[in-house]
């Protein structure tokens, strides 16, 4: 009867502790899993006015070197110069990444594109509104873009469009 009763509370000890266990590593997995909103600076965002003779197509772009980042701004120079009204232009590559979202080109004015960014310990999402005029709208071609610098991390960046 003393081993029937033993046997039980060890049965019951380990079982437990092995319950809490898994437990504590399900909250664990899901803490890193949720979705966090992640800081961003604004280094452009606004309209082309070449008509797409940048040579720009609808694109999201994730820029992690300076000679990427000068052609990316030569680019877009081509026709108007629009870096003049970026924030800054001097990016230090070691610890920061630049995410630049091109919308298409379009046949009126109004458009714009907003940008969120989220990560959780597997992923950077990147999730971009396009935005389209309401009422009268002018009649000038215009490609929306919209250009961040995030902190450098080693996840896959994920983009998500919505209108």
């Amino acid at each position: 009867m003393k081993n029937l009763l033993l046997f039980i509370v060890l049965f019951c000890v380990f079982n437990c502790k092995t319950n809490m266990e898994n437990a504590n590593a399900e909250n664990a997995k899901k803490e890193n899993s949720e979705m966090r909103t992640t800081e961003f600076n604004v280094i452009a965002k606004g309209n082309l006015y070449g008509s797409g003779s940048e040579g720009i197509v609808a694109q999201n772009l994730v820029i992690t070197n300076q000679n990427d980042w000068d052609k990316l701004i030569s680019q877009m120079n081509s026709v108007n110069k629009v870096s003049d009204s970026f924030k800054e232009t001097n990016i230090d590559f070691s610890k920061h990444t630049i995410i630049a979202v091109f919308d298409e080109v379009k046949g009126s004015g109004g458009h714009s594109l907003e940008l969120t960014i989220t990560t959780n310990s597997e992923n950077t999402i990147v999730n971009i509104t396009k935005i389209a005029p309401n009422g009268v709208a002018t009649s000038v071609m215009t490609q929306p873009y919209y250009i961040i610098k995030i902190a450098k991390r080693n996840l896959p960046i994920e983009f998500i469009t919505s209108f």
